[in-house]
């Protein structure tokens, strides 16, 4: 039995490939290198970072300072990345990260963007009733507390550092990382301690 027809993009991207190899504009290693390392990006990058900075202070300014950087000093190579932002949730500040115009997404520290983030309805309401999106994931924030939604771009990717929950003093970075979701790092959730 015949193989089905490949796509046609599959064809365009293979012929693309092909003429960069041609080139010498990269190598198979190159290629190879970065599909492994798009492969191995998950939440659990930015979970292990987030847990990190909850446990090192100088870690937590390097990340709050130059998030790509710290990045790199937890062996993620954003070679040909956007920048790394990373905001900080307080008591009195939290954040909710959304690209309005695609899916932008810190891809190397979170992997791949779940379906909800590139939908047209979370980006819309997002910022018209970001509250009323939180409720939804079954987080409510207190009246005091400053919901300030940030937009990821092409140009420059956030991340979010969110609060430690109490009742997780004395735990070690492998815990801390294990309530740490990619939603809370997006800041649609919140880590939680039980």
């Amino acid at each position: 039995m015949a193989a089905p027809p490949r796509p046609d993009s599959v064809a365009l991207l293979d012929r693309f490939v092909a003429a960069l190899l041609a080139r010498g504009v990269v190598t198979e290693a190159e290629i190879a290198e970065q599909v492994a390392r798009t492969d191995a990006a998950s939440p659990e990058i930015g979970a292990r970072m987030v847990a990190r900075a909850w446990t090192d202070p100088a870690y937590r300014e390097l990340l709050l300072r130059d998030g790509s950087a710290a990045a790199e000093a937890a062996g993620v190579s954003m070679a040909g990345m956007p920048p790394l932002g990373v905001l900080e949730d307080t008591d009195r500040v939290h954040h909710l990260v959304v690209c309005t115009l695609c899916s932008c997404y810190p891809r190397a520290v979170l992997g791949y963007p779940p379906h909800w983030y590139k939908s047209s309805a979370y980006r819309a309401r997002a910022v018209r009733d970001p509250r009323g999106v939180l409720a939804e994931w079954g987080t409510v924030l207190p009246d005091h507390v400053e919901l300030r939604v940030v937009d990821s771009t092409a140009d420059y990717r956030w991340m979010v550092l969110p609060q430690r929950p109490a009742g997780t003093e004395g735990w070690d970075a492998a815990r801390l990382a294990s309530i740490v979701t990619r939603d809370a790092l997006v800041g649609v959730a919140l880590p939680k301690a039980g």
